[in-house]
């Protein structure tokens, strides 16, 4: 999968480890309508959980090792396992440039 040459990153999360994960990553949730996430692997390895629907059976399992992404489509359900203590990542969103989202999250960060 890949996202549309159109979309722009408009926001990124800090480094996630095993420390500081927020809790919903580990357990079913899905990205916004019209954003795509970018799962960013810096160390270790981690496994990301894709469901056909919310509480449904897993559809797809990718193992994402240090230096790879895999992407989450808009509003789709999934979540992430750690492989390995040391496993650290960060995720990016991207919408459509020009877009509501976009809009409002580039004037929060000049503000």
């Amino acid at each position: 999968m890949t996202i549309p040459n159109d979309f722009v990153n408009y926001k990124t999360t800090p480094v996630f480890t095993a420390d500081n994960i927020p809790k919903m990553f580990l357990f079913e949730h899905n990205t916004k309508a019209g954003v795509f996430g970018k799962i960013c692997v810096i160390a270790g390895s981690l496994k990301f959980y894709g469901f056909k629907e919310r509480r449904g059976e897993v559809e797809q399992e990718v193992i994402i090792n240090a230096g790879d992404d895999a992407i989450s489509p808009p509003e789709y359900w999934h979540k992430v396992e750690f492989l390995t203590p040391t496993t650290e990542f960060r995720v990016e969103f991207y919408a459509q440039k020009g877009s509501d989202i976009v809009q409002q999250n580039l004037s929060e960060r000049n503000e």
